[in-house]
């Protein structure tokens, strides 16, 4: 029935062949081997680690081979306190300047223990009373202001003020430069004395007195009597009886006119029953 040419086909079909069995090929070894897909992460991740365990291995061999054997623990310890050593701050060397200042402040302080110490200012006959030279001119307003000031302090503690003003009379100034010897070439007023000893000046009286020491160096005075004086009204002078305020005499034997030396010259003496005796 089908035609003879259709029986026996050309073409002939090559079958895969069987894997081979001969001894001479070796079939490679296969990747790995599993029952299914869900063990794959775990032999990925082995076959990583072996990976890297094995760089690590050559990379160990490779440098023990190529550098020289570790120093020992005490080495490296010496060692590192050495660097400390040479990288810690060295102390700085003082200028000369510095040196300078320190000899200068040794050396006075040196002198200031050489010499003895100064002796107290005091004034004497004024033991129980306060004494207090200042002007009353406002030729200066700031010497004005720090008179009236501590003039102010001392009467609020109701004690015996011998208030010396050097515009009324220039021998307080006379006065005042033979109590410090002449030393000061300027003399600032006010100049307060307190049981006879020096106080000191307006700084000196407004910082004892926010202190609160003020107090301690007035409470064994005296107190003084209440009001002013009857005689002088509280100014410490009284015109002078002799020339009645002119400061002038008139002289017979001389001819003429002499200066008065009973009082000063604006023709004042000191009050008799309010004020000191004079030093």
């Amino acid at each position: 029935m089908w035609p003879s040419s259709w029986s026996k086909s050309q073409v002939k079909i090559h079958d895969t062949p069987p894997p081979s069995t001969s001894t001479s090929t070796t079939s490679a070894p296969s990747l790995f081997s599993c029952s299914s897909f869900k063990d794959i992460h775990t032999l990925l991740s082995d076959e990583s680690t072996s990976s890297v365990v094995s760089a690590v291995s050559t990379a160990s061999t490779a440098a023990s081979s190529n550098y020289p054997r570790k120093a020992s623990i005490f080495h490296r310890v010496r060692l590192a306190n050495s660097l400390l050593r040479a990288w810690a701050p060295r102390p700085s060397e003082p200028s000369p300047a510095a040196q300078s200042v320190e000899e200068r402040s040794s050396s006075e302080s040196q002198q200031q223990q050489q010499e003895p110490p100064q002796p107290s200012i005091s004034i004497p006959g004024a033991e129980k009373h306060i004494v207090v030279y200042f002007t009353s001119l406002r030729v200066v307003r700031s010497t004005f202001e720090d008179c009236k000031y501590v003039r102010s302090i001392l009467r609020g503690f109701r004690v015996q003020i011998d208030e010396r003003d050097l515009s009324m009379d220039s021998a307080f100034l006379n006065e005042l430069q033979g109590i410090f010897g002449g030393g000061q070439s300027k003399l600032t007023l006010p100049r307060v004395f307190i049981g006879g000893r020096y106080i000191g000046g307006a700084e000196e009286v407004r910082q004892l007195h926010e202190a609160g020491e003020l107090k301690k160096f007035v409470e064994s005075l005296p107190v003084a009597g209440p009001g002013v004086c009857d005689v002088c009204g509280g100014y410490s002078f009284v015109l002078c009886h002799e020339c009645d305020g002119s400061h002038k005499l008139y002289a017979e034997k001389a001819g003429g006119f002499k200066s008065c030396n009973a009082c000063n010259e604006n023709g004042l003496i000191r009050c008799p029953s309010c004020s000191c005796a004079p030093i």
